[in-house]
């Protein structure tokens, strides 16, 4: 697609966006103080306690009225298995934290300095139980397989069964998704494209559905819409984000046929890497909700985030064509929509914003890689919102937001490097009462940056933070 048709194609998508928000009977939701109004991409989520949400490699399951967000718990010291996080939610935008469904065991391939990724979570209809499948591995990454857990309640705690079984023997493959297909089935999905079927109580597999697609494709997840089945993945590139791409076919048998990306050529599908595609079902329709992960190597506890955004399918044609930092999904309709705001807009040049230190100052950003410069900003409002030009050369900022008492209401370590460079937002509170309160970001002088196990370096070269705006949501009156 060509520049100019792009901008001409995301132009006529707002559009669209608009005349269906008109069309849809709206849905009221109640705003209270230290919830979320929206669903906000690439910000670091609180649960009920202020804690960052920590679910990384994720899948969300349905359960009567209430999604059950499940992933990897995490440290910032060093990436062996902390857990499998359970969190819910009525909405999808707040999140209520439940327990630790499979914890750290005391020993096993499920103990102490080993790997656990990538947790999916199916009800199986033959039995009523719950199952868990997971990633398996050593430090290394030199014994994977995929494992299995399985529970009676959706919250766990689930007990380690093991490997899951082929022809007596595990699966030893790394990255792995699964998919639930419309008559209840399950099925697992390995990198390469490979794709497994489970036995009618999903604690064996019975058939290899599918050979290798390709090489690479790891982080697989599937949806399927009107019959056809669309398969995504992405590219080796360690932590680092890259341009995931699919392909479609009328049967999980293939032959699958190369579709293309899932989002614009160079933005690393919005700084972010598939983990699953959630089918939200509705009274008018199915929305289907991409599900990406923000990695941050090594801060993956306090600083990785979420991409989730929804997905424009027609046909053959799957796509995330702009990227949304804030959209509201109605659950009843199905109809989702940009988020309305009319937020108030702090330049990094007002003088409202009190800089502390050496700070770089342009017209679209001030930028400083000096340890513990900071700035401030003073407002009163229901949310406020940090803007940043995100980049190569970015590292770790320490965010705190307090009230006129010095209270500190959240605190969040920010990520804003980016090997796809855009202005892009980086942080958002909860709603806030009325009242007076402070904003203060600084430099932590840290940065993201590892190497793969083939000695390949990647991560940012600097130690920058940067600010280009501040949004500020007023109280209604």
């Amino acid at each position: 697609m060509s520049r100019n048709n792009y901008f001409i194609f995301k132009y006529l998508r707002k559009v669209t966006w608009c005349i269906m928000l008109m069309m849809c009977v709206s849905a009221s939701y109640g705003q209270q103080s230290g919830k979320m109004d929206a669903i906000y991409s690439g910000t670091p989520w609180f649960d009920q306690n202020g804690n960052v949400v920590s679910a990384h490699g994720a899948n969300i399951i349905k359960e009567k009225d209430t999604f059950y967000l499940f992933g990897e718990a995490h440290t910032d010291t060093s990436n062996a298995f902390a857990g499998f996080n359970c969190y819910s939610s009525k909405d999808l935008y707040n999140w209520k934290f439940e327990s630790i469904a499979l914890p750290l065991q005391k020993s096993g391939k499920l103990g102490p300095n080993r790997v656990g990724e990538r947790p999916k979570i199916m009800k199986c209809i033959k039995t009523g139980e719950f199952v868990m499948f997971m990633h398996a591995d050593t430090l290394t990454y030199k014994d994977q397989f995929v494992g299995y857990a399985v529970s009676k309640n959706i919250k766990g705690p689930y007990q380690f069964k093991g490997p899951l079984l082929y022809q007596g023997k595990p699966i030893k493959k790394w990255d792995m998704g699964t998919f639930q297909d419309t008559d209840g089935s399950g099925y697992i999905l390995v990198h390469g494209g490979e794709i497994y079927k489970l036995s009618d109580d999903f604690n064996s597999v019975t058939e290899k559905v599918n050979e290798n697609i390709t090489s690479g494709f790891e982080s697989p997840t599937m949806l399927k819409k009107e019959g056809l089945y669309y398969f995504i993945g992405s590219h080796l590139t360690s932590w680092e984000k890259n341009d995931n791409y699919y392909y479609t076919s009328n049967s999980l048998k293939g032959p699958w046929q190369s579709q293309g990306l899932i989002a614009p050529e160079g933005t690393l599908t919005w700084n972010s890497q598939s983990t699953f595609v959630l089918p939200i079902q509705c009274t008018k329709g199915t929305t289907y909700m991409f599900m990406g992960d923000r990695w941050s190597f090594p801060k993956q506890a306090s600083s990785a985030t979420y991409v989730w955004q929804p997905l424009v399918i027609s046909g053959t044609s799957l796509s995330i064509p702009d990227y949304q930092d804030a959209w509201q999904l109605y659950t009843v309709t199905g109809i989702s929509s940009v988020a309305d705001s009319n937020d108030e807009i702090i330049k990094n040049t007002d003088t409202q914003i009190q800089y502390k230190g050496n700070w770089k100052e342009t017209t679209s950003e001030s930028r400083s890689e000096e340890k513990d410069a900071s700035f401030t900003v003073s407002f009163t409002g229901e949310q406020i919102a940090l803007y940043s030009l995100v980049g190569s050369e970015n590292g770790y900022a320490k965010v705190v937001l307090t009230d006129k008492k010095g209270k500190v209401i959240v605190s969040a370590l920010v990520d804003m490097y980016s090997k796809f460079s855009i202005e892009t937002q980086v942080f958002r509170s909860p709603l806030l009462k009325k009242g007076n309160y402070h904003l203060t970001v600084s430099v932590t002088g840290e940065r993201p940056n590892w190497s793969d196990k083939r000695k390949s370096n990647y991560g940012s070269t600097g130690y920058y933070i940067s600010i280009s705006q501040i949004k500020i949501k007023p109280h209604k009156i």
